[in-house]
């Protein structure tokens, strides 16, 4: 298992910041990657299984991700989170008692790049069962950036095509339980409701506007990997 400790999140929640300290990493420096998903940062091969530390407004969420479960989403997720397409994103579908949603860019212009570009799917390997993550999607070939932890045991989308890549390790209970869920549906819907127009057009301004009390993801990192 090798360690991938980044610096930790410095900035408040509401904005990306520039990490100036000798030795790390300017989150600047990722925005031109995001817009160019041509670029060959975006097609390396996801480790085995890695871990990825998500931090949020509520606490350190640990999900563990197995490639031979769906190698087509590990890889890009493994690259979303590495290049920073999640940082200072909002968890803006939670729906108790069925699911936590997140995967929108808080930037529209980074949105509109990524929004439509489908994967081809994986089979369904393992099963949607509380603290397992997936992605989200509509028609076949359009799983993208959105995925969504399962908050109890989904079973019955396994037949759906529901293909889990990976497993919260660390913080269901404490963090992911946790997260505001009152708005429910209408700050964003799912994927396949058909509303969530005004979130690709305005990103985090149209949720902090309009659903102020969501919480949100500050920033995503590998924090170790393995490969055989």
């Amino acid at each position: 298992m090798t360690s991938l400790k980044r610096a930790p999140f410095l900035a408040a929640f509401g904005a990306l910041a520039t990490l100036a300290c000798a030795g790390q990493e300017e989150v600047t420096q990722e925005r031109p990657t995001l817009v160019d998903p041509t670029n060959p940062a975006w097609s390396e091969v996801a480790p085995d299984s890695f871990v990825v530390t998500i931090e949020t407004s509520r606490g350190d969420v640990h999900v563990e991700v197995v490639r031979a479960w769906a190698p087509v989403g590990a890889d890009r997720f493994y690259n979303l989170v590495r290049l920073g397409y999640y940082d200072d994103a909002r968890f803006h579908r939670v729906v108790p008692g069925f699911i936590t949603q997140w995967g929108v860019a808080g930037d529209p212009e980074v949105t509109e790049v990524w929004y439509d570009r489908g994967m081809p799917d994986d089979p369904v390997v393992s099963s949607n069962v509380r603290g397992s993550i997936a992605y989200a999607f509509t028609d076949p070939g359009t799983r993208s950036t959105q995925v969504f932890i399962n908050m109890v045991d989904n079973t019955r989308l396994d037949s759906q095509g529901f293909a889990p890549f990976g497993r919260v390790v660390g913080g269901m209970e404490t963090v992911v339980d946790s997260i505001f869920g009152e708005y429910g549906e209408t700050s964003g819907g799912g994927v396949r409701q058909g509303e969530q127009d005004s979130l690709v057009a305005r990103g985090n301004a149209y949720l902090d506007s309009a659903f102020p009390r969501l919480d949100r993801l500050g920033r995503a990192y590998v924090s170790s990997e393995s490969r055989r």
